[in-house]
């Protein structure tokens, strides 16, 4: 009697979701979005994600018209993007040129834009759909492959924004080892693929969920059992460095001596074993290439073996009359790493090109200052993009080789088969950022993407924050040591090493495309051996 109950219970549920489907789907559409986005760190809930996913596809086969389908694609991004970069408010509380109640605004504002993109693969998918009579199997092959595109154009247009991928809600499933052969956006797929196994099941359909689900369940299996190779026992040692200064502390004059303490002491004082030395983005204020007196402060805290990775300014003057007296004046900067030898030297710098619009230049300044907009990052002058990945030699010291280091600084590690000089490959990435600005959920979610740029790359990654999350991060994307965020510390660790390239480090974002094009193969013959 009990199971009879319960079955009939089961059932009412279900009318009872579908009759709410039916009379509100564009509130369903813009709740399961929201939702959606708890299965992003910190929350992680990869779960809830899926199910709303099957939601949406649900939705997808309700929808009456264009119009509709891509309606609800939309709220779906609405609702996915509001909740999931609520951290981008946080930022402007650190700007007082403009009303830091803005930062709500624009978090709302950016999120209707980048709910453009799940819509348009929402209207392909219908359009598809409808003009070809797909059956479910089919559809669903088609949305996947769909996701794939809208995730790239997502990230490539109007200079990008690829921040929280759907594929990332996998890491925490194993499953993100597919990143290795068809990186982080043929991930998004397969988590479609997994939230349409799940819609499959719910209706009955188990056969045709297990299908779908076996491989991805074998994916996952593969991660759990396939960990990186441990740390040599004669690696290069690395220090990285968490000195927990806030950003309302970073450009004060008044703290400038006691962040370099901090950072000093951290460091660690000089010993004969050699070390590389990471210190954050723009760890200090000082253009070390001008100014002999702070390389030479930098270089007394090394060792006669170690190097010092360090984030700061390159600026640029030029000469211009005011008055008739000449006048020094300041153009632009880069956002650089500058690597300091215990000679006092500069043996290289690199400067970050994947620069953040609205941060760190302004676009259309000429219209939008005398407005009262202004960029988050302090300063009358734009910063200027650097040349692309690239890999800087790190000189031979005592006791250690001469070694290639790739940097991607802050915002650049996010951009998907963008992060190495792949006809120069290096053995590691450096990832200086100041996450200080967003705070709680932001951190994560950037060292969650650093974690799968790993993958992809097969190489491990140095990350070193102002106030966390500090990590060493093998090739497998596991993360070998991490600092909490808001502690100050230091992380002492051998270099893990690299793999061999993975196909993606081969080969790039062709391979997502190459498995977007599969998936449409999928669908036509899904198609043809249903009729």
């Amino acid at each position: 009697m009990f199971r009879r109950d319960h079955r009939y219970g089961s059932l009412i549920a279900m009318i009872q979701v579908q009759a709410a489907f039916d009379r509100h789907p564009r509130v369903a559409a813009l709740l399961a979005g929201l939702l959606s986005a708890t299965g992003f760190a910190p929350l992680n809930l990869w779960p809830v994600t899926l199910v709303c996913l099957a939601a949406l596809i649900i939705l997808i086969g309700k929808a009456s018209d264009r119009r509709a389908a891509f309606f609800y694609g939309w709220l779906f991004g609405v609702g996915h993007f509001t909740l999931g970069l609520n951290w981008i408010a946080h930022a402007f509380t650190f700007q007082d040129s403009m009303p830091h109640w803005f930062g709500y605004g624009a978090v709302v504002l950016l999120s209707l834009y980048l709910a453009v993109y799940p819509g348009l693969a929402v209207l392909a998918n219908w359009w598809i759909a409808r003009r070809f009579a797909l059956p479910p199997l089919a559809s669903l092959f088609v949305l996947a492959a769909c996701w794939i595109v809208t995730e790239f154009l997502r990230a490539t247009l109007f200079t990008g924004f690829a921040w929280n991928p759907l594929g990332v809600i996998l890491l925490p499933t194993g499953a993100g080892i597919a990143a290795t052969v068809i990186g982080t956006y043929g991930l998004g797929a397969l988590v479609i693929l997994a939230a349409g196994a799940l819609m499959f099941a719910v209706h009955g359909q188990a056969r045709l969920a297990g299908v779908i689900a076996a491989p991805i369940a074998l994916i996952a299996l593969v991660g759990w059992i396939a960990p990186a190779p441990p740390i040599p026992a004669g690696a290069p040692r690395v220090r990285v460095v968490q000195p927990n200064i806030g950003q309302e502390e970073k450009y004060s004059v008044e703290a400038e001596y006691r962040n370099f303490a901090k950072l000093r002491a951290l460091s660690g004082e000089p010993r004969p074993a050699p070390r590389l030395i990471f210190w954050p983005e723009a760890a200090i204020p000082a253009y070390l290439d001008m100014e002999p007196d702070w390389r030479a402060r930098l270089a007394g805290l090394l060792g006669p073996g170690d190097l010092l990775l360090t984030g700061g300014d390159k600026v640029y003057f030029k000469t211009v009359e005011e008055n008739g007296v000449p006048v020094s004046k300041l153009t632009g900067a880069n956002n650089s790493v500058w690597i300091v030898t215990p000679q006092a030297t500069i043996a290289g710098r690199y400067s970050k090109a994947h620069l953040v619009p609205y941060g760190e230049y302004l676009p259309m300044r000429n219209i939008l200052e005398p407005i009262g907009l202004s960029r988050l990052v302090p300063g009358d002058a734009d910063f200027w993009p650097g040349p692309g990945p690239q890999s800087l030699t790190l000189p031979a010291t005592l006791g250690r080789p001469s070694l290639k280091m790739g940097v991607q600084i802050c915002y650049e590690i996010i951009f998907s088969g963008q992060v190495i000089d792949r006809a120069n490959r290096p053995a590691f990435l450096f990832n200086p950022s100041n996450d200080a600005w967003f705070g709680s959920w932001g951190p994560v979610q950037h060292l969650a993407q650093a974690r799968l740029r790993a993958l992809e790359e097969g190489m491990p990654i140095i990350r070193s924050t102002p106030t966390g999350v500090s990590a060493i991060i093998d090739a497998r994307g596991q993360i070998v040591r991490s600092i909490a965020p808001n502690r100050a510390g230091y992380l002492d660790s051998g270099l893990p090493p690299a793999l061999s390239p993975t196909p993606f480090a081969r080969f790039g974002n062709v391979l997502p495309a190459l498995f977007a094009l599969g998936l449409a193969a999928a669908a036509v013959a899904t198609r043809r051996r249903s009729r």
